[in-house]
């Protein structure tokens, strides 16, 4: 373990003051490459146009044509919160410019992921003239091509990275496909989706659609692509922050949809002063767990309803249905960490586990605390035992790109990953389940010659030392309104600390009482260290966020240790 203190341009730092910008967000910002308060700027105008996104004008076209033909329009959704906020997305801006529109998503444990062959059979019995897949698609070169057979048409939208071979289809949006010069290659699905409705409507415009009404608001979406983009832990650059900031600010002022008010109640949060963590951690996870464990289509109907009622009945389902998520996880979390204590945890480039009974819709969350614990590529399985398969979830760490090992691996071996998908740092596949310990053998060996060995170490990254005046509530809230994320972390400060309480809360956490060194004078800090239970010694030092810890209607500062060690 190493930490590093991030550094930044004091002229940066001075520039960004001087034009009004807090001292302590000018010191980090600066630290994340922010140059000047203009690059700060969440206003619309600076969002990159859709012309500049490759194939969104020929879909808005063939959009455009089927809303004139009346033809029936399918969006084909995927499973997470990112498929369901693009398929929400796509419904509500495709009725609103009088298409007849329905939406499909497959079931985890039955179809699995994408547009398959056995999909497009389920939604032929639709009779769509066009499939229009969200968040996935770049993959489905049979699916596309059953649909094409059974004479339907497809649009793709997507954001993963391609294959070697794209599909057939209509027309392909997605910023990542070969020849597409988008500046924001980061965009998440409900993101490309968006965006394609923005052309679309100026294709409308175009044809003079709305001569005769009122021209929709797609801007009305933006906290629904808020929401999709970071519970799919995509990374912030600015295009990405400015959709973000953008969705946060039509929550925080009470025009959100009914669906994420609902969620936000049922957590036990306000909407009104919602933040990046609540839509990673509060709402997203919700969504989530629809499609972990049940149907996805609760989700994407708590996001597309108006009526509250509904909306209320679809956020208590999902709000229990979360609860279920979290004691199925736990359960396999201990699984894990036995199986980790039997095995050790020094040996190898990777770690690729499977217990039986762990669920196919929780072994990505198992992987990534696992990946926390080991620090290194982590996949975890869960069996279909109807097909004999194992539906693997992966996640990686910096510098090793998990989707393009997995590339490399499926060359090398043929037929031993039947399907594979994803990203740089998260990646599904599906092996047989006879070949557990061949591929466990073989991603060993792709993963040893690919990783690189300063990736192994372990590294975390901190804003330095947070002055005293600064562990305030005040700061708290500050920090917490601003736009974080991947690849614009949230701050994490370092300092060392005497450990004067500390003891177990909800059988897996610690609560502590710590306070700076050398400052006796002022009152300790409330802090927690979650999922830890080994206790820590009288001097530490530690990484930690600042936060808002709610209680009973009361605000203080909380601080999060996310490592400590002995000082």
């Amino acid at each position: 373990m190493k930490i590093l203190t991030r550094t930044y341009a004091e002229a940066d730092r001075r520039r960004l003051e001087q034009a009004g910008v807090h001292p302590l967000l000018a010191r980090l910002y600066a630290a994340r490459r922010i140059a000047s308060a203009d690059q700060l700027g969440e206003d619309f105008a600076r969002l990159l146009p859709p012309s500049a996104l490759a194939h969104a004008d020929r879909a808005a076209r063939l959009l455009a044509d089927a809303i004139a033909a009346r033809k029936k329009l399918l969006i084909v959704a995927d499973y997470d919160a990112d498929g369901a906020t693009a398929c929400a997305v796509g419904v509500r801006a495709l009725r609103a410019f009088g298409a007849q529109v329905d939406y499909l998503v497959p079931n985890r444990m039955e179809l699995g992921y994408g547009l398959s062959p056995e999909l497009v059979d389920v939604a032929a019995r639709r009779a769509p003239d066009l499939l229009i897949t969200v968040d996935n698609g770049i993959a489905s070169v049979e699916g596309v091509a059953r649909a094409k057979r059974l004479g339907i048409a497809t649009l793709i939208t997507d954001h993963h990275l391609p294959g070697d071979v794209l599909p057939q289809a209509e027309c392909i949006v997605n910023p990542n496909q070969p020849g597409c010069a988008f500046p924001s290659k980061s965009m998440a699905g409900v993101g490309v989706m968006f965006y394609v409705m923005l052309a679309l409507r100026a294709e409308l415009r175009l044809r003079k659609a709305f001569a005769d009404k009122p021209e929709p608001n797609l801007a009305a979406l933006t906290d629904l692509v808020a929401l999709g983009t970071v519970a799919d832990v995509v990374p912030l650059d600015a295009n990405n922050r400015i959709l973000v900031a953008q969705g946060l600010k039509r929550l925080r002022a009470g025009r959100g949809k009914a669906g994420l008010a609902a969620l936000a109640r049922a957590a036990g949060r306000s909407s009104g002063a919602a933040t990046c963590f609540d839509l990673g951690f509060i709402l997203g996870p919700r969504i989530n767990a629809a499609g972990r464990l049940a149907d996805m289509s609760l989700g994407i109907e708590c996001l597309v309803t108006d009526d509250e009622a509904r909306a209320a009945n679809c956020a208590q389902q999902l709000d229990r249905l979360n609860r279920e998520r979290r004691r199925i996880e736990g359960d396999m979390l201990d699984e894990a960490n036995a199986a980790l204590d039997g095995i050790g945890e020094a040996a190898g480039a990777t770690l690729s586990m499977y217990q039986p009974g762990w669920h196919q819709g929780v072994v990505g969350l198992i992987a990534s605390r696992v990946r926390e614990r080991v620090h290194r590529p982590v996949i975890c399985f869960a069996l279909d035992e109807k097909k004999k398969e194992l539906r693997g979830s992966g996640r990686s760490i910096p510098g090793f790109h998990l989707r393009d090992a997995l590339d490399l691996l499926a060359k090398r071996a043929p037929g031993l990953i039947l399907r594979f998908g994803g990203h740089a740092q998260a990646a599904g596949l599906t092996i047989r389940a006879k070949d557990l310990a061949l591929f466990q053998e073989s991603f060993e060996k792709t993963a040893s010659e690919l990783l690189p060995e300063e990736a192994r170490l372990r590294v975390v990254e901190t804003d330095g030392e947070l002055e005293a005046a600064y562990h305030s509530l005040d700061v708290a809230q500050l920090l917490e309104a601003q736009i974080w994320g991947q690849g614009f972390p949230p701050p994490l400060f370092c300092d060392t600390f005497l450990v004067e309480e500390q003891r177990v809360v909800g059988e897996r956490h610690l609560k502590l009482r710590i306070r700076r060194e050398g400052e006796r004078g002022r009152a300790g800090l409330d802090a927690m260290r979650f999922n830890s239970l080994e206790p820590l010694p009288g001097r530490i030092r530690a990484a930690y966020r600042l936060g808002v810890n709610e209680f009973n209607g009361l605000q203080r500062p909380q601080i999060t240790l996310e490592h400590a060690e002995p000082a």
